[in-house]
């Protein structure tokens, strides 16, 4: 005898991703990070940084914080009450979301500005993702996803702004989006901020909207 849940019980685990993804909204933010990526490609390409690499500064800049901002808005949770009553722990599901969607982010945004890795090439915008997200993950964790573009549009915008023409040995510290890709520093930065922002969000989830705990 068959029942109206019994596709349900014969793919559980397909059903239960399929409504992790739209709880997440995931199909709206993998279609987000492609449009980034075809803006970031068209826009290297109409500023002719194929022919003189540093005028790719604002794509490297710019799209990193777009994709940021959209992984950063997938990982809010619509029932937190509900995802604490999971029998199975969060953690490693927070952990597989937060590093598909960079990787698939990193990949299509590499692909958007290839080459001149010594400049402003894949190397710098792939840095600068890490980073961007780094800091929508830590945010989200203490402020809440919905918010968390805001400290990563503030900090990268502030850099795009005033960093360009400073130089110094610790502008490749506090400026490090702005560095050409393949500066130690600028990419130890950008590390640091993506793993302790990964850390924040896996081990303690975002915070719930309205929480003043």
């Amino acid at each position: 005898m068959t029942t109206p849940n019994a596709p349900v019980s014969r793919y559980p685990a397909t059903y239960g991703f399929a409504l992790y993804a739209r709880s997440r909204a995931l199909p709206a933010t993998v279609a987000t990070l492609l449009a980034t990526a075809l803006l970031a490609a068209l826009g290297a390409h109409e500023l002719h940084a194929y022919i003189d690499p540093d005028k790719r500064v604002p794509v490297v800049a710019l799209a990193p914080m777009l994709a940021a901002a959209a992984i950063g808005a997938s990982l809010h949770q619509h029932s937190t009450e509900l995802d604490r009553a999971a029998v199975r722990p969060w953690w490693p599901r927070r952990l597989a979301h937060l590093l598909a969607l960079t990787a698939l982010a990193a990949a299509l945004l590499a692909l958007a500005v290839p080459g001149h890795a010594q400049t402003f090439g894949a190397s710098a915008i792939v840095r600068n993702l890490l980073g961007a997200v780094g800091i929508s993950a830590l945010a989200a964790a203490l402020i809440g996803a919905r918010l968390s573009w805001l400290p990563m549009i503030v900090c990268l915008s502030t850099q795009y702004l005033a960093g360009g023409g400073v130089h110094g040995r610790t502008v490749t510290v506090w400026a490090w989006a702005m560095q050409p890709g393949p500066e130690p520093a600028a990419w130890a930065t950008a590390a640091t901020l993506f793993l302790a922002g990964t850390a924040a969000y896996v081990m303690h989830g975002p915070r719930p909207d309205g929480s003043r705990d």
